[in-house]
C-alpha cells in the first residue's frame, strides 16, 4: 500500500541541527504537495513547511530562516533541515503528502507515523 516513512528524529541540544527525511512508497502515480507538520504535547498540530512538486515552499513564521524544506522527486522523498533548534521546537513531526494512487487514480492525503524531535535547553 501507499505509505510515508519518516526518519531522522532524535534528541539534540538547543542550537543544534537535525535533518528529517520522509520517503513515499507503494503504487503511486504522482505526488503533489508534500509537507511537514508538528504537534507538541497539549497543543494542536501545526504546519511547519510545505513544498509543491515544482519546488514552491511555504513556512510557518516560527521556523522561517531556521528550517529548510526540500524534495527529491526522483526518490519520492521530502526533507526538513532544521537548524538553530529551540526547546519550543520539541514535538512529534509528521510528514504529509497529497498523492494519487496508481490504481484508484484519485488524489488523497497521506500521513507518516511521526518522528519525535526533542530539543533540550
Amino acid at each position: 500500500q501507499v505509505q510515508l516513512v519518516e526518519s531522522g528524529g532524535g534528541l539534540v541540544q538547543a542550537g543544534g541541527s537535525l535533518r528529517l527525511s520522509c520517503a513515499a512508497s507503494g503504487p503511486i502515480l504522482s505526488i503533489n504537495t508534500m509537507g511537514w507538520y508538528r504537534q507538541a504535547p497539549g497543543k494542536q498540530r501545526e504546519l511547519v513547511a510545505t513544498i509543491t512538486k515544482g519546488g514552491n515552499t511555504n513556512y510557518a513564521d516560527s521556523v522561517k530562516g531556521r528550517f529548510t524544506i526540500s524534495r527529491d522527486n526522483a526518490k519520492n522523498t521530502v526533507y526538513l533541515q532544521m537548524n538553530s533548534l529551540k526547546p519550543e521546537d520539541t514535538a512529534v513531526y509528521s510528514c504529509n503528502a497529497d498523492m494519487v494512487h496508481s490504481y484508484y487514480r484519485l488524489p488523497a492525503d497521506y500521513w507518516g507515523q511521526g518522528t519525535q524531535v526533542t530539543v533540550s535547553s
